[in-house]
């Protein structure tokens, strides 16, 4: 395996796999920009980290990730198609960027993969999108899967999909971290430490959210279970309807959404523009 790319979502990557077993250290290679942090990651996971070297990275590796930022993506695209082959998987961690971009610069039919990772993946409870070509297989897709199930869990959308999944799980942490912040501040408001009003605050988050997932009840279900007649829960619930909060994150995934796609336009046009000629895919 070969992450080109190894920054904050790229190194968590690296580390999730790592940690789970799957490859081992002496199978997997990185690339960083700089010698400073290849040796900080090689000290840290005893793997091979090349500062530069996107291109020998890739020529030996099964499976490929891009993990640079979106714009730099095509370029490492150009760097390492010469050494592509159609056996090898692609995956690309640049969500505003359509496969098509991609595979109008590979020189090769080969499976290909853009996924939507999202920053939780840096503690292994990750919410992970992907969607695949035209040339991606069912095992295809089971060794993206197996790869990103190391740092969370994985849904399998259409590619047109990708724009909400950007909305919602990609953005979603910063709604849930002002949802936190707010929390905490309404604890100390009431008299409660900081401490302590962080501490509860995270751990309703988190333990709600466990919930949902391990009942597989709609959450609706399980607020109505919180909610007694004339209870305080009615009574807040009650002033949150009242101010909109459903209304304004339905909103609020909305436009993103619709500024995510606005963005992949954008920016696959102009990748277009700068595409440099290249062979006909065989």
């Amino acid at each position: 395996m070969a992450i080109l790319g190894a920054g904050n979502m790229g190194g968590a990557l690296l580390g999730g796999i790592l940690k789970a077993g799957v490859v081992d250290k002496d199978h997997v290679v990185a690339t960083v920009r700089s010698e400073e942090k290849a040796g900080a990651l090689r000290a840290k996971y005893g793997c091979d980290v090349l500062a530069g070297g996107n291109r020998a990275a890739a020529e030996g590796a099964a499976l490929i990730v891009l993990a640079t930022k979106p714009h730099i993506v095509p370029k490492v695209v150009d760097e390492i198609a010469p050494v592509l082959k159609k056996e090898q998987i692609l995956v690309s961690l640049a969500a505003a960027l359509p496969l098509a971009v991609i595979e109008k610069r590979l020189l090769a039919a080969m499976p290909c993969f853009r996924a939507m990772p999202n920053i939780p993946v840096v503690v292994e409870e990750g919410a992970v999108a992907i969607c695949g070509n035209a040339h991606a297989r069912p095992e295809h897709h089971l060794v993206v899967e197996r790869m990103f199930r190391a740092v969370g869990i994985v849904c399998t959308v259409e590619e047109e999909m990708m724009d909400a999944v950007t909305a919602l799980s990609g953005s979603g942490p910063a709604y849930v971290y002002m949802v936190i912040e707010a929390f905490i501040a309404g604890g100390v408001k009431m008299g409660l430490s900081r401490e302590a009003s962080t501490r509860l605050a995270e751990q309703t988050v988190l333990g709600a959210a466990k919930h949902v997932r391990e009942s597989m009840l709609h959450p609706a279900i399980l607020r109505d279970e919180v909610t007694t007649p004339g209870g305080t829960t009615i009574v807040a619930i009650h002033e949150l309807e009242r101010h909109g909060l459903r209304s304004m994150l339905i909103s609020a995934i909305e436009t993103a959404t619709r500024h995510a796609k606005e963005r992949s336009k954008a920016l696959a046009q102009k990748l277009d523009q700068d595409q440099p000629p290249a062979a006909k895919p065989g």
